[in-house]
């Protein structure tokens, strides 16, 4: 099992997109890089579904791109009118040769969800390693309409109960892959989220 990031080619602004390889060939959100598909090529002839963490627009661009050129299956929490498979909250799904589990994390958007395997989280936009606001744990803007820190707050603590000791690998939405003590990311994401501090005071 393999984890590729399809999205590092991107001038423009993407999420992170990831190509999970193994029994079932996964790739995780779909992004805004016009290339993705022949970078998924670069790696795999077939893809079997796209998971989904949210909807926003940088998660989802190229997303018919990717189900049109590959014929994979949805799986969202969200409706979606290509949506194959509903997720939901304790639900699991097959990623790459895991099991992962899913752990709905509202707050930066009501759809988000987590993914939690044996050794790897695939945590979207409610937690990341850096993104220019903090280094070594961050968490999802919360102040735009519809956001809410307070969710999102209840969301990392509720990631935090479902994430097993074992996984040292946290693949974001936004930076760089992270690989060692996971659950101390995450700590420091909810110690700063609960400041209630704006995370771009000069934005």
């Amino acid at each position: 099992m393999a984890v590729y990031t399809v999205t590092e080619g991107a001038a423009s602004f993407t999420c992170n997109a990831y190509l999970v390889t193994g029994a079932r060939t996964v790739l995780v959100d779909a992004g805004t890089y016009g290339g993705v598909c022949d970078e998924i090529r670069d790696h795999t002839d077939t893809l079997d579904a796209v998971v989904l963490t949210h909807q926003h627009g940088d998660h989802v661009g190229e997303l018919d791109a990717v189900l049109d050129t590959f014929d994979a299956a949805l799986y969202a929490y969200g409706t979606h009118p290509r949506r194959t498979h509903e997720l939901a909250e304790g639900g699991e799904v097959p990623i790459g040769d895991e099991i992962a589990t899913v752990v709905h994390t509202p707050g930066h958007a009501d759809d988000h969800v987590s993914l939690v395997t044996e050794s790897r989280l695939f945590s979207g936009d409610v937690v990341v390693h850096e993104d220019g606001a903090f280094d070594d744990g961050s968490f999802g803007r919360t102040d735009s309409p519809g956001q809410s820190r307070d969710v999102l707050i209840d969301s990392i603590e509720r990631l935090l109960d479902r994430l097993p000791e074992s996984v040292t690998e946290m693949y974001a939405g936004h930076g760089g892959v992270f690989e060692g003590d996971v659950r101390s990311v995450v700590e420091r994401a909810l110690e700063r989220a609960a400041r209630h501090e704006p995370k771009y005071p000069d934005g």
